[in-house]
């Protein structure tokens, strides 16, 4: 594989942290509230780990908020996630402006609604330049699509498709591979998330549910990652 061992500045931080954010529906569900509750629940948590994550040293945080297999939920759910998205879209962008985070969001977006595509490239536009923590947002993102996509423009430029070029070719390009992967609600899988970019990661599963991810959590994921050894392959002396 063409993905090397990362370098932080301190290698205990990881430089590049991904959550898979799970467990807003169980979460609102376990209260008698409606699924959508729970995912309003779990854009504050969202919000604090963000905070949580800048506070620690850390580079890049990937989010996966959409995938490309949740159109496949119930209509009702699905139009209030995306007006949940543009509204908090317009109530952060400044200030994660002003916390110096640059945005992107990754992901097929072309069957967004145009009111919501125009607001992520204006988050993208007015944080384009700042250099903290860069936070990346998959949104109608799969990481079989993710692959798929790389190939195809490989392919059109008419090179030869190595890993190293395909690599480069991803939607996360310019970014480090994730260090550590975080999926919180109790499942372990990864989900269609970034499969070419965890080929080396170190994988933490929480029992908690999204909108419960607090600070003290997202700080226990960190120290279960300082005590990992990663080898990259390599016999554990030579590590």
């Amino acid at each position: 594989m063409s993905q090397q061992p990362p370098s932080p500045r301190d290698p205990e931080v990881p430089r590049h942290v991904a959550v898979i954010m799970d467990g807003n529906g169980r979460w609102a569900q376990a209260r008698g509230r409606a699924r959508t509750v729970g995912h309003r629940a779990g854009l504050r948590a969202a919000r604090r780990i963000v905070r949580a994550a800048g506070r620690a040293g850390v580079e890049v945080l990937t989010l996966f908020a959409f995938s490309q297999e949740n159109w496949k939920r119930p209509q009702t759910e699905v139009s209030l996630l995306m007006q949940l998205f543009v509204s908090t879209l317009s109530r952060e962008m400044n200030s994660l402006h002003k916390n110096n985070i640059r945005v992107r969001f990754i992901g097929e977006h072309g069957d967004f609604a145009p009111d919501l595509r125009a607001e992520m490239q204006r988050a993208q536009d007015l944080t384009r330049d700042n250099d903290g923590m860069h936070l990346l947002v998959a949104v109608g993102y799969g990481g079989q699509w993710d692959i798929v996509q790389a190939a195809r423009r490989l392919a059109e430029r008419g090179v030869e498709i190595t890993a190293e070029r395909l690599e480069a070719a991803l939607a996360t390009e310019g970014t480090p591979p994730p260090d550590l992967l975080i999926r919180t609600g109790g499942e372990s899988r990864i989900s269609n998330f970034l499969l070419w970019q965890l080929a080396y990661t170190e994988l933490y599963f929480s029992p908690i549910l999204w909108p419960d991810f607090d600070d003290d959590a997202f700080a226990e994921a960190l120290r279960w990652y300082a005590g990992r050894q990663r080898r990259f392959g390599r016999v554990p002396e030579a590590a």
